[in-house]
């Protein structure tokens, strides 16, 4: 399905513009005929920007309230509609098209796909399966079930990242209050007795000296070079090779390949339940991971299966996955459970990789403490031998 711009009549002559989702600029026009609405000039296929899925949370309570009402004999239609109001933002304007979406004829998969990504493609790929096999309530019923699963891993790896990040964010603000507000103002006491400092005072009056006068530039400095790093892991170009970086890294790469295995396992054992093929639910899979670098192996890896070899070989030889997810992965292929050992492999690398996080975050926080405890410290005896090293003229 298509997004299509239009400028059209309404019945009392005003002109409107907005968007239409539809197969073809035929369909579009039919719809807005529909509505009593006459297109003044021809349709035009929107570029079809794609925007950041929703809370994994908020979708997940979206989607267990469909489950409920579909499982209560509610039609698909109406149940959108009921789901209106749970969801906010751009989430409730979808589910109030694809509402109108389904009402016109349109598949549910279909309806969603027109989100431009506010639903991640792995749902949208588990419904369209479900639909093509007449198990849509089924379908609605796992992606629930994957999108709380989703939202419970991101809430405690969120959980376990906030007291590092709050004492990252003190600490900072902490130094900069020390030296842009206390140190100067010792300095001006320093500076009107005339006597030579020690050099830890020399050095701290320095850097002192150029947080002030040059905070601002500083800040603009950080602030670009921080957006910079952001649109460099979003370029296509740069990020598999950064991606592909920070993997290598000793610890972090650990961490992020185990989550983002999780995840694939995760998304394919889903895919699969929902009725996908093997191919298909690989890639639902890949476009689960959230990592170019580890989307990129897997892709290399989805040609192999399409060339006859055994998935979780494919796997292993590209090192898309870690390696526990390949050995359950295999064990599932050979004995025809692979959904069931692609579930336990997704348990399973989360798990590690929640522990790996833990053991990173444990070490960080003690960091955070002596580098900013060393700081302080270090103002602290400086300021100090300056006092003591005062001489009566």
């Amino acid at each position: 399905m298509t997004s299509f711009r239009y400028r059209a009549a309404r019945p009392d002559g005003r002109i409107v513009s907005g968007s239409v989702n539809a197969e073809s600029a035929g369909s579009a026009a039919a719809l807005l005929l529909a509505r009593g609405l006459s297109p003044v000039e021809g349709l035009r296929e929107s570029p079809g920007t794609r925007v950041r899925p929703a809370s994994r949370r908020q979708l997940a309570v979206v989607f267990r309230s469909l489950v409920s009402l579909v499982n209560a004999g509610l039609p698909v239609e109406r149940a959108f509609a009921a789901s209106v109001p749970l969801a906010r933002g751009r989430l409730r304007q979808l589910l109030a098209d694809v509402h109108r979406a389904i009402h016109e004829g349109s598949s549910v998969a279909a309806a969603l796909k027109a989100g431009m990504g506010l639903v991640p493609s792995v749902i949208v790929g588990m419904i369209g399966a479900g639909e093509r096999a007449g198990q849509l309530g089924t379908a609605l019923d796992r992606a629930a079930s994957h999108l709380e699963q989703e939202a419970e891993l991101l809430g405690r790896l969120r959980q376990s990242l906030a007291y590092p990040a709050m004492l990252a964010v003190t600490g900072t603000v902490s130094v900069l209050v020390i030296g842009a507000v206390v140190v100067p103002r010792f300095a001006v006491l320093l500076a009107d007795l005339g006597q030579v400092l020690p050099l830890s005072t020399r050095l701290l009056l320095a850097g002192s000296s150029i947080l002030t006068r040059h905070g601002f530039v500083l800040a603009l400095f950080a602030a670009a070079l921080a957006a910079l790093t952001y649109r460099a892991f979003q370029a296509p170009s740069l990020s598999t090779w950064l991606h592909e970086a920070v993997l290598g890294m000793p610890v972090v790469g650990s961490v992020r390949h185990s989550l983002a295995s999780g995840r694939f396992c995760r998304a394919f054992a889903s895919s699969l339940r929902s009725g996908m093929p093997a191919l298909p639910a690989l890639g639902a899979g890949m476009e689960a991971v959230g990592d170019t670098a580890i989307a990129s192996r897997l892709g290399r890896a989805r040609e192999r299966v399409s060339r006859g070899q055994p998935i979780a070989d494919s796997l292993s030889t590209e090192s898309a996955v870690v390696p526990v997810c390949a050995q359950l992965l295999a064990v599932g292929e050979a004995g025809g459970r692979l959904a069931e050992l692609a579930e336990r492999a997704a348990d399973v690398a989360a798990g590690e990789g929640e522990r790996a996080l833990r053991m990173l975050v444990a070490v960080i926080e003690p960091l955070f403490i002596i580098v900013f405890g060393g700081i302080v410290i270090f103002v602290a005896m400086a300021l100090l031998q300056a006092v003591y090293g005062l001489r009566p003229a």
